[in-house]
């Protein structure tokens, strides 16, 4: 059994995106023709460059404001996309495109202080995930992040 599980942005959530064209900020959302592989983060597959229209929009993935949340940039698909549901294993697409996806996994306690980082690099990143919540108690839960933007790609809970 897994030990981890991804949690992309809700359905829901880009439903409300895409109907308000308004963040949870205030900000209009923009829609522009993919320039980059992203990824959605509904969907959590890469974007086809020149083809997918996608929404850039601010978010903040924490509950708690204090100094560790870190609103920034996210894309997800302006079509609806089906929600990533293969969530015991992290997305393959991203997972396996190490030349374009570098990632940093951080981790963080219940009280959505910053506790663990870790660049995944070459790691098998399921298997680094495993390792983390198996050795690093503390973390409640981890972010996988773009380690060269820094912006939020997804959770990964406990499961």
């Amino acid at each position: 059994m897994s030990k981890f599980k991804i949690v992309p942005l809700p359905k829901s959530y880009a439903d409300q995106i895409r109907n308000n064209m308004k963040d949870d900020f205030g900000n209009t959302v923009i829609m522009q023709t993919a320039t980059g592989l992203g990824p959605c983060r509904v969907s959590l597959k890469p974007f086809r460059p020149g083809i997918d229209k996608r929404l850039l929009f601010k978010h903040t993935p924490f509950e708690i404001d204090n100094a560790y949340n870190q609103p920034g940039p996210v894309f997800i698909n302006a079509e609806d996309v089906e929600v990533y549901k293969d969530v015991f294993r992290f997305p393959p697409e991203i997972k396996n495109d190490k030349a374009h996806f570098h990632l940093t996994l951080i981790g963080y306690n219940e009280n959505q202080m910053m506790v663990f980082t870790q660049l995944v690099k070459d790691a098998d990143i399921d298997e680094l995930i495993a390792e983390i919540f198996d050795k690093h108690p503390e973390v409640a839960y981890l972010h996988a992040r773009n380690a060269e933007a820094c912006c939020f790609i997804c959770k990964i809970e406990r499961a």
